[in-house]
């Protein structure tokens, strides 16, 4: 709209500008002329901005949820004009005979014209009113009041065929959310010197997928991936490096197993004082950017990196290293910044701040000059929130990091870095993996289990449920069989997790996770290569299915085909409430419930008919075959939001 108003008055300024070079009356022509070209250019600039939004609004999926807030919202304001922020309540309705959806404002509204206006109304009697003030649309087909004062919605049939269609034309398309927003989700972030273990699988499942997510959705994502790159660990490392391989800065050392070389130099560290001391003086001339120091440690972190890329090239995961060293220099600036605005106080030598409503004070400087976890963290939430100019920072953290994180975001606020009106500072925090007996997860020698063990398990184990079910026999070749066996690994380690609300613990179970009966990824994934398989074994291809989308109109007479076309179409909704809570289980609900739905209506729906003596096609309902098609199309965006590849045969 406002797009539209500037265009309106930038055009009328031309012609006016054109009037004035006519007459001749202003003296500077050339002046007009390049006013004018610069409003042309303006004008042309904000005409294709708006095309393309417009475009793009066009091709988004409709939010039907969104859609009835607004109509229900307009008939409130309606029939309550002075009621402010009325409630809004729309939800899917749970059961046929209750409509599609159910608007459940009446009740509350009552309350509040209890206790505002000390009138006593019905909600039935509210229910009535808005009802009778709802605005012409073109998705409610009728409402009916129900009970106390439940309004129920029932859809239009042609709408939702017609919003089907769009999504078979256009492919599935995001919700429109607005504004594109600069999104930074810090995730994964494992220790150098240190194997990545089970701990470190959650962080790094979530944040891929949350990021894939707003990508999806149209936002700038910088993933990054805060390293523990830093600190007083890397002189025990770099000791015992000089010790255990004098001419490494000439001859690159082969260590192999760096869990065992960062275990030798903690023991030396613990027992050896003269070897501690060493280590002390290692880590100053690495502060100090001694060259050979510095080799030292892109040595050891280099051999890190090697091994975390393993793991993340497994699981697919895409991230921009920025460690806990790359804020190094900015940690002098956050501890002035701060004793600048008054905020630190001397504790015993160390510099603290304490922040209002937390007990436990920051300590940004210990007694000896060196900086502290607080310190990296803060020159971090600066960097992300002046520097990458982030709208929205998200951490995905485990919940043992909940209070020291909340204190960091509060610093940051008190401080003035950013207004959690304008700016969006999350803490997607995170249970702990457990083992079958409820306990955190080990080995049965007691050791944090090995990220890079437990997806070669996995490997091992998808491979052993295939051939159990004989596909390596007849069904795939020697190719389809790998790639069956990478997706069903890696899709169940990462369906388990994400499928699990993930504030709470859950327990990793790989029997669980392989079973293809249930909200796992081995059922949905199988579900999904037989929907695909639907149209290619009644030679339908792909260019026959978009003529089809087309030109067919898809009946919904059925009510499995009904309940189905409405299950595909809340899928935007479901993206719309995970960006806001970061609740990715409410996805794997939502694919367990559309497979499941569909499997309701190809049991009820023929979408192929044969002779039952021949096996011959004697009839394909195509709008039928549409609906398969839809219903694949989401679940593989569904997937893909997950980082689960499926594959066309299992």
């Amino acid at each position: 709209a406002f797009q539209e108003n500037e265009i309106k008055l930038l055009t009328a300024e031309i012609e006016r500008l054109k009037n004035f070079g006519c007459l001749g009356v202003s003296p500077s022509l050339e002046g007009l002329r390049d006013e004018n070209a610069k409003l042309k250019y303006r004008l042309n600039f904000l005409q294709k901005s708006l095309q393309e939004e417009r475009s793009k609004t066009a091709k988004s999926m409709i939010n039907i949820n969104s859609c009835l807030q607004e109509i229900f919202g307009a008939a409130i304001q309606a029939a309550y004009p002075d009621l402010e922020n009325p409630p809004l309540v729309v939800t899917p309705s749970q059961q046929p005979k209750f409509g599609d959806y159910q608007c459940n404002s009446a009740m509350g509204i009552t309350q509040i014209l209890l206790k505002t206006k000390e009138q006593k109304v019905s909600p039935r009697e509210i229910a009535e009113k808005i009802s009778k003030n709802i605005p012409a649309n073109e998705c409610i087909e009728k409402v009916e009041i129900a009970g106390p004062g439940f309004i129920n919605v029932h859809l239009r049939k042609d709408f939702v065929s017609k919003q089907l269609s769009s999504l078979l034309m256009n492919g599935v398309q995001p919700p429109a959310v607005g504004k594109r927003k600069k999104v930074v989700v810090d995730f994964s972030s494992p220790n150098i010197a240190k194997e990545m273990h089970v701990g470190h699988l959650r962080s790094t499942i979530i944040g891929e997928s949350m990021c894939r997510l707003f990508e999806f959705a149209g936002y700038d994502v910088l993933r990054l991936n805060h390293l523990g790159d830093w600190g007083t660990q890397f002189g025990m490392l770099i000791a015992h490096l000089q010790d255990k391989f004098p001419d490494y800065l000439t001859v690159s050392p082969p260590i192999g197993d760096l869990q065992a070389f960062y275990k030798e130099s903690k023991r030396r560290f613990d027992t050896e004082e003269e070897f501690k001391k060493r280590a002390y003086q290692c880590v100053v001339l690495l502060q100090s950017k001694n060259p050979d120091f510095i080799k030292a440690w892109e040595l050891i972190c280099d051999v890190s990196r090697k091994e975390f890329q393993k793991i993340y090239n497994c699981l697919d995961i895409t991230l921009i290293e920025r460690g806990e060293s790359f804020y190094h220099e900015m940690m002098k600036d956050i501890v002035k910044e701060f004793e600048d605005k008054g905020f630190v106080q001397v504790d015993d030598g160390r510099k603290i701040v304490f922040v209002p409503g937390f007990p436990v004070p920051l300590t940004i400087m210990k007694s000896d000059g060196g900086y502290t976890y607080d310190t990296s963290d803060l020159a971090a939430l600066k960097h992300r929130l002046c520097e990458e100019k982030a709208d929205i920072l998200i951490y995905v953290v485990d919940s043992g990091q909940s209070v020291h994180l909340q204190t960091v975001f509060a610093a940051g606020q008190m401080i003035g870095w950013y207004d959690p009106k304008v700016t969006r500072v999350a803490h997607a925090a995170f249970g702990v993996v457990l083992g079958e007996d409820k306990k955190k997860f080990k080995t049965r020698s007691g050791d944090t289990v090995r990220l890079i063990d437990l997806l070669e398990e996995g490997l091992k184990r998808a491979m052993d449920k295939l051939k159990d079910k004989e596909r390596d026999k007849v069904v795939l070749t020697p190719e389809e069989l790998k790639a069956a066996q990478t997706s069903v690994a890696f899709g169940c380690i990462k369906y388990a997790d994400l499928s699990h609300n993930r504030l709470n613990d859950y327990v990793f179970s790989f029997d669980k996770m392989l079973d293809d009966r249930g909200n796992t990824a081995a059922y949905l994934l199988y579900a999904f290569t037989r929907i695909r398989a639907i149209a290619r074994l009644a030679n339908i291809d792909e260019q026959m299915l978009q003529k089809a989308a087309r030109e067919e109109v898809l009946i919904l007479d059925h009510e499995k085909e009904w309940k189905l076309g409405k299950c595909i179409l809340r899928f935007p909704e479901i993206l719309q409430k995970i960006l806001e809570d970061l609740l990715l289980h409410t996805l794997c609900d939502y694919l367990y419930e559309l497979a499941t739905t569909f499997t309701e209506f190809y049991d009820n729906c023929y979408c192929v008919e044969k002779d039952r003596q021949s096996g011959q096609i004697v009839k394909v309902n195509m709008w039928r075959l549409l609906l398969c098609e839809a219903t694949a199309t989401v679940m593989a965006k569904g997937f893909d939001i997950l980082g689960i590849k499926p594959v066309q045969r299992m």
